[in-house]
């Protein structure tokens, strides 16, 4: 395998276990009852939804990031 070939998927494989964990990170944050109970704004709603309609690679942030 070329090297950058090589070094493009190791990229790739980071930047996807990255987007993972951090997806994780804001499940297991949501979960929490005291969260739970708070009302989320309808703007992060639409933020929220638009980042679950790209593909993962061009997902700018986690979705930890967003506020609510």
């Amino acid at each position: 395998m070329r090297p950058e070939r090589q070094h493009q998927i190791w990229r790739n494989e980071t930047a996807s276990r990255l987007w993972l964990s951090g997806l994780i990170a804001a499940m297991q944050h949501a979960e929490r009852p005291e969260i739970r109970r708070q009302p989320v704004a309808p703007e992060v709603i639409v933020e929220l939804r638009a980042q679950l309609a790209l593909t993962a690679p061009y997902r700018a942030s986690p979705i930890s990031t967003l506020r609510h």
